[in-house]
C-alpha cells in the first residue's frame, strides 16, 4: 500500500491508499474503507454497480446520493448520461473525490446532513440513493420511517429510493428492518440480497421497484470486472421479513 494523502477532518482522519500492484484506490476514514475505484473513478465495489445498474433500468434523469466518501456512484451515473446532485456532511469528502477519484465538476455537491437537505428542498429527484456511513453503520436517523417520508415527498412520479445496507452475515437482520420502515412508507418494497454470504451489502429499495431485474455491470471497472460480474450474479431480489426479532 502506498499512502497518497493524509487529511484530517471534523469527522476522523481521512486516508487515500493506491494499492501496488493494481494500483486502485482507497477512501479509508477511521480505518474503514468507504469506497475503492480503478484510476478512471469506476467502482470496484459490486453494490455500487448493483445500485448504478438498477437505476439504468428506470427512466431517471436525476439522482440524489446521500453520502459521498470517493464519489464513485456519482462519477459512474453522470458518465451514463445521468444529472447528479451529492450530499455529505462533510466538504473535505468532495474535495478528495474530485482530486483522486475522477469526481465529475458537473456535480453539485452540497455539505448538509441527508435528513435536513430532504426537509429543506424543494426539488424533485428521479432517484435517491442513502448510502452514508458513519464507520461501518448508516446514521439511524437515515433509515427510519420520518426519513422515508420526506424522501417520498422530494420523489418525482415513477421515482424510487434505494438504500446500501451492510449485513454481517443471514442472522443479520438491518436490510429487513429497512425494508419495514420503507414498506409503511411505499406499496412496493425490495432487497437485493447475496444469501449466504458473510460481511455483504444488501439493496433496500422502494417506490417503482417492482419491474426491476437483476443488474448487470453497464460500466466495466479496469480491475476485478469479472469478480464484480460473478457478485453482481449472486445477488437476488428476496421478499423481507416482518417477524424479526427486536434489537
Amino acid at each position: 500500500m502506498i499512502v497518497l494523502d493524509v487529511i484530517e477532518s471534523a469527522l476522523g482522519t481521512i486516508e487515500v491508499v493506491q494499492r501496488r500492484l493494481s494500483g486502485s484506490l482507497l477512501y479509508k476514514q477511521g480505518g474503514v474503507c468507504q469506497s475503492e475505484a480503478d484510476r478512471n473513478g469506476a467502482s470496484l465495489a459490486s453494490y455500487v454497480h448493483a445500485i448504478h445498474g438498477l437505476i439504468l433500468q428506470n427512466n431517471i434523469r436525476n439522482v440524489l446520493v446521500i453520502g459521498c466518501g470517493g464519489g464513485t456512484l456519482a462519477t459512474m451515473l453522470v458518465r451514463s448520461g445521468l444529472e447528479v446532485a451529492l450530499i455529505d456532511i462533510d466538504p473535505t469528502s468532495f474535495v478528495i473525490a474530485r482530486k483522486y477519484f475522477k469526481l465529475p465538476v458537473t456535480v453539485e455537491c452540497h455539505v448538509s446532513d441527508g435528513k435536513s437537505f430532504l426537509r429543506r428542498s424543494r426539488s424533485f429527484y428521479d432517484a435517491i440513493v442513502v448510502d452514508a456511513y458513519h464507520g461501518d453503520r448508516v446514521p439511524a436517523h437515515l433509515e427510519s420511517r420520518a426519513f422515508f417520508d420526506l424522501a417520498r415527498q422530494r420523489l418525482s412520479a415513477g421515482g424510487a429510493v434505494f438504500a446500501n445496507v451492510h449485513l454481517q452475515n443471514d442472522f443479520d437482520h438491518r436490510a429487513d428492518r429497512v425494508a419495514i420502515c420503507m414498506g409503511s412508507v411505499w406499496n412496493d418494497v425490495r432487497i437485493l440480497d447475496s444469501e449466504g454470504a458473510t460481511d455483504r451489502n444488501a439493496i433496500v429499495m422502494g417506490g417503482a421497484v417492482r419491474q426491476l431485474r437483476p443488474p448487470n455491470a453497464a460500466i466495466q471497472p479496469a480491475i476485478d470486472a469479472r469478480l464484480i460480474e460473478r457478485e453482481l450474479l449472486s445477488m437476488k431480489f428476496r421478499p423481507y421479513r416482518t417477524d424479526i426479532p427486536e434489537q
